[in-house]
């Protein structure tokens, strides 16, 4: 059996190993997340762009100082020379960008003097680019940002522009052109403006890995657990076979001692033990008060005869006899077992059988009973 825990222990490590692997692949799959800036390799392409209210008659300015694998930098004046003013920097997808599998975006937003920003988001719906919006403030220190990506409001202008609908405020992100950060209607006006975003990074959620994480675990560990069990089924098994053909060839050895030995004392005695070893509470006292002999000698001759002391003996004799019964009268419970053996403890019993077979006595006889052959054991 320490065979076997030996190998279950390494089976239990392998599987450990191999479900942390497996749980840490999972697990980063299942919070996808893009880097634009610095952009990472699993970025959409982007290219940056200046956009104001010049071509329609405003006098805003963006001046764009940076856009590196590190941050945005720009810099940016609004002007009231027409009713909406805006100026914003524009990140620039190379065609469209799936950003489907995002969620949030996080970055880090600086700006002198403090300010109230915008991020536009702008997505393709049914051919038509249509603006999704949020506000985001900064200040000269730095304030992280982080934003949802999912609840973008759409400004009412867009809907009287492009005379749509306004109960069609849904939008996808599957087919992103841009994203926008830029003066808001709370931005300062005719004040000269600087912005620096960076970190600039998607995040999002795909619980798909994290079922698929469990369903392979609850799989692994049934698999392990049914295994082990299998295997122990049959570990203990082959102990019992074992333990049975031992006992076959000490039953046969017993029987030896109840014929004629030369030396009537030593027969006597062997004689004694073999059989009344089913008396409750017999003792070395008992065995010498019923042959005669000394303690002494009773000792002698079981070591001598067996190489055991007279408790390892008895109790030998009896767990023999209730692994024999257990295995043939199956009509008798466990406590009529050790009580008809010599045990009136039937706790104590299940405990020396247990140290005996590797297992309890009801384990022994289901074990057994599934080893028997037609001809008996």
């Amino acid at each position: 059996m320490q065979h076997f825990y030996r190998k279950a222990l390494g089976a239990f490590v392998l599987l450990l190993a191999a479900d942390a692997l497996i749980a840490g692949f999972c697990i980063h799959r299942s919070a996808p997340s893009a880097s634009l800036l610095p952009r990472d390799r699993t970025a959409p392409r982007w290219h940056a762009a200046a956009i104001d209210d010049a071509p329609f008659g405003g006098a805003s300015t963006l001046r764009i100082q940076e856009a590196t694998r590190q941050s945005l930098r720009f810099d940016f004046k609004v002007s009231d020379a027409i009713p909406h003013p805006w100026a914003w920097a524009a990140l620039q997808f190379d065609g469209t960008a799936d950003l489907s599998a995002y969620s949030t975006v996080t970055f880090l937003a600086k700006c002198t003097p403090a300010n109230s920003l915008i991020l536009n988001v702008t997505v393709v719906d049914e051919g038509v680019a249509k603006p999704a919006m949020t506000f985001f403030s900064c200040n000269e220190k730095g304030m992280p940002v982080s934003l949802d990506l999912t609840r973008l409001a759409i400004p009412e202008w867009w809907y009287d522009a492009q005379h749509v609908d306004l109960a069609r405020r849904s939008y996808r992100l599957d087919r992103v052109v841009k994203l926008e950060f830029g003066a808001s209607q709370y931005s300062p006006r005719e004040l000269d403006s600087h912005v620096e975003i960076s970190g600039l990074t998607l995040h999002g959620r795909d619980d798909r890995y994290l079922v698929a994480l469990a369903v392979i675990l609850l799989i692994g560990w049934s698999a392990f657990g049914i295994g082990f069990y299998r295997a122990q089924s049959r570990a203990l098994g082959a102990k019992v076979i074992s333990r049975l053909r031992n006992d076959r060839s000490f039953a046969a050895y017993r029987q030896l001692t109840v014929e004629r030995f030369e030396d009537k004392e030593k027969a006597d005695i062997l004689r004694f033990i073999a059989t009344h070893y089913a008396q409750v509470g017999l003792d070395l006292d008992a065995v010498a008060a019923g042959t005669g002999a000394a303690r002494g000698k009773v000792n002698d001759v079981l070591k001598t005869e067996l190489g055991m002391t007279f408790p390892g003996y008895l109790k030998k004799l009896r767990l023999t006899e209730a692994a024999r019964l257990l295995t043939d009268a199956a009509g008798a419970t466990v406590a009529e077992v050790a009580y008809s053996v010599g045990y009136a403890n039937g706790s104590y019993f299940n405990k020396l059988f247990k140290e005996e077979y590797g297992c309890s006595p009801r384990e022994f006889r289901r074990l057994a009973s599934r080893l028997k052959t037609p001809s008996g054991h």
